[in-house]
């Protein structure tokens, strides 16, 4: 399965015949130049999350979303559409709102003067005493680019960036039949890390550190690189999918009960029929697909409709260029974000959020990484300091959780003088591929332009 290409444009991620051969310089990760030339050339010319879409819903909600320099408003207009504006008033550039909230209207809170959320302006003190003429018949906010896919609201400051689908292409088709817009966010988190944010884009592009670092993952995820398919695509995203049933190469504990077993049952399968281990990780595979392909609507998995069968049991683990990453599970999806911080190129932000399909009657959800369940309503933003580990333990049985505690050491190594050039394995080439398009950027040459 290792060869299989599933899309047209996608690329086998495993081949380094698919890489220029770029190496991965050890400045980009605490340079301040480097973090300028990222601002420049990266991040003012990518498309960002603002937000989910079920947070403005009605007229005159808004979405503030803060990246390193500058300040995004999304706001629903009275027509149903959205607009985009900087958060910057156009008289003298004072910050119009702090944070997301519903208003018809913003007033400066330096100068009092008043805008629409359709960005025009309503009014101003004084009118009469501006010698160039009356500010509200020559003054607007600037616009930014919004569009919206996945149930995600979007925006650019690159007036020349591709429109969104293509800029995320061809994942909008991979993902089609996906409700995505319907997932409800039950855990929305964002930590402080001592580290740069390309850790996790190198993190996020590999599964080679899993054994080491998530040992219980195996159990429930086929993770081994000879059954797994990598893909690699154009615009500098990247997936992996990876069977949704235990590797057979991994054991649990002795005397401990195996967790597959009770996603077997929960679908009506008994693990107990088959003869051992590997029939019951293979067959059971198999048998899984089928019970949910006929039981689906019964037990009320409405978001199984148009699912592949692939959609219905494998884990896809999605990297979206440069800073997102996502797994689009059937039952619901991990979302990761991570963001630099506005001055220190050794600092970042990381949005740990987990969404879940709703299920009638079902009140609570937990990940099958995970033990710890997430009451299903839509959760509060949360804003921690990692601290060492101290200011996130209630999420200590997370993925997310092991990788942050590698990022001090990390970020202690890449400013070690034993760095060296990274020496990758096949399945780490999709690692080397997001430095080339990062490379790609820096040089003022973006893919799809």
């Amino acid at each position: 399965m290792t060869e299989t290409i599933s899309h047209p444009m996608a690329m086998n991620g495993k081949d380094p015949r698919n890489l220029r051969g770029d190496l991965i310089t050890p400045e980009r990760y605490y340079s301040r130049e480097w973090m300028q030339r990222e601002w420049d050339h990266l991040w003012t010319k990518v498309w960002h999350i603002a937000g989910r879409q079920n947070e403005i819903k009605e007229p005159g909600d808004y979405i503030v979303h803060n990246f390193m320099h500058e300040s995004v408003i999304t706001a629903k207009q009275a027509d149903g559409s959205l607009k985009g504006f900087y958060n910057a008033c156009g008289h003298r550039a004072q910050k119009l709102v702090r944070e997301s909230g519903s208003q018809d209207s913003w007033t400066c809170p330096y100068h009092g003067w008043k805008w629409s959320i359709d960005g025009s302006l309503l009014d101003a003190c004084d009118r009469d005493d501006f010698p160039q003429g009356d500010p509200v018949d020559k003054i607007r906010l600037i616009d930014v680019r919004v569009d919206t896919w996945g149930g995600f609201v979007w925006y650019t400051m690159d007036n020349e960036a591709p429109p969104l689908l293509k800029y995320l292409e061809p994942l909008p088709e991979i993902y089609r039949n996906h409700p995505f817009e319907t997932l409800v966010r039950i855990r929305q988190v964002r930590v402080a890390l001592n580290t740069n944010w390309k850790f996790s884009g190198d993190n996020f592009n590999e599964s080679y550190h899993t054994r080491t670092a998530h040992p219980q993952v195996p159990a429930v995820i086929d993770q081994d690189h000879f059954t797994s398919r990598y893909e690699m695509f154009p615009m500098g995203h990247a997936r992996i999918i990876q069977m949704g049933r235990p590797s057979l190469r991994d054991r649990v504990p002795e005397g401990k009960d195996h967790p597959y077993k009770a996603t077997l049952r929960f679908w009506g399968i008994d693990p107990d029929q088959y003869p051992d281990y590997e029939t019951m990780a293979m067959q059971g595979w198999l048998d899984l697909k089928a019970a949910k392909r006929k039981q689906w609507k019964e037990k009320g998995f409405l978001q199984y409709e148009h699912m592949s069968d692939e959609d219905l049991t494998e884990s896809p683990f999605g990297v979206l260029f440069p800073n997102i990453a996502f797994g689009a599970a059937p039952d619901g999806m991990s979302f990761f974000r991570w963001e630099p911080h506005p001055s220190d190129p050794e600092k970042c932000y990381f949005d740990y959020w987990m969404m879940a399909y709703p299920i009638e009657g079902k009140t609570e959800y937990v990940h099958r990484t995970a033990s710890k369940p997430y009451e299903f309503k839509e959760a509060e933003l949360e804003v921690r300091d990692y601290d060492g580990g101290r200011g996130v333990m209630d999420l200590e049985d997370t993925v997310v959780f092991q990788d942050w505690g590698l990022t001090e050491g990390q970020q202690a190594g890449w400013r070690s003088r034993g760095y060296q050039e990274p020496y990758l394995a096949a399945q780490e080439t999709r690692v080397r591929r997001f430095h080339e398009v990062l490379h790609d950027y820096l040089d003022g040459k973006p893919p799809g332009r």
